[in-house]
């Protein structure tokens, strides 16, 4: 039996230097819990899977909404793993995500991975909406197969509007029934792990950096918005993460870091 369920967060800010959380609202599989951020200024929320999901046929969504001036990080307690429907006719799963950031907010979106398992079939769609003064550091993994397996069919799309305008419209498809090349050289060349960071900072101004190759198979490429975007390949999930991590080090130090050659 499919599951639809949706979880939402929301976060404010408390009038004394700090974020609340008036909203936590687990459903489903998606279990939210509240806990300790090495920041008192932000609050945090790590998402836990109280059961195995999604399958096919399963409707999930999270939404997360920062209000003006709030500062919440989002992470999560293990990877998310697509599988198999109960049966032939489960249909593939959906899982959206969907972020709200007020003025002056701060929103970190940080789950672990999505491993798309053999036989699985998922669309996951992300989507955020920014007000102008809006800052958020988003970022994104997929890992094609488990250990040893063929990937599933997995498609993604990120869709970023700042201040109401256009941002970012990102699509993505992988493994069987999609369009043919997405395993060639010009696409993912053999590897099994892609993922991207996103950071939207108002202080960068009108000075964004140049675009930049971060070691061979991961690239920076400045956004009108202004918005960084960094995206990689690896062979697997433990290379992909060290590559973002270095790059997430970078990003969180700010655009002055950005800007060096």
């Amino acid at each position: 039996m499919s599951v639809a369920a949706t979880a939402r967060i929301t976060a404010v800010a408390d009038g004394r230097g700090s974020t609340a959380l008036p909203v936590l609202e687990s459903a489903g599989p998606l279990a939210l819990r509240r806990t300790r951020s090495p920041d008192t200024t932000y609050a945090r929320v790590t998402v836990v899977g109280a059961m195995s999901a999604p399958l096919g046929g399963d409707r999930l969504a999270i939404e997360a909404r920062a209000e003006d001036g709030a500062r919440v990080t989002v992470d999560s307690a293990a990877a998310t793993v697509a599988l198999p429907g109960p049966g032939p006719d489960a249909g593939p799963a959906s899982y959206d995500v969907r972020l709200s950031v007020g003025e002056g907010a701060e929103l970190h979106w940080l789950p672990e991975q999505l491993v798309s398992a053999h036989g699985s079939a998922l669309d996951m769609t992300t989507r955020a909406e920014l007000s102008g003064t809006a800052r958020l550091v988003l970022r994104e993994e997929q890992i094609l197969g488990r250990h040893g397996e063929r990937t599933g069919r997995l498609s993604t799309r990120l869709t970023v509007r700042r201040a109401g305008r256009p941002l970012l419209d990102q699509q993505l498809a992988y493994g069987p029934g999609t369009p043919g090349g997405w395993d060639g050289p010009a696409v993912l060349g053999g590897h099994r792990a892609v993922g991207q960071l996103l950071l939207v900072d108002p202080a960068f101004g009108g000075a964004l950096p140049a675009p930049r190759l971060l070691g061979p198979t991961a690239a920076l490429t400045p956004l009108a918005g202004p918005a960084v975007l960094v995206t990689a390949l690896a062979a697997d999930a433990r290379l992909l993460r060290a590559v973002l991590d270095e790059a997430l080090e970078e990003l969180l130090k700010g655009p002055a870091a950005l800007r060096k050659p």
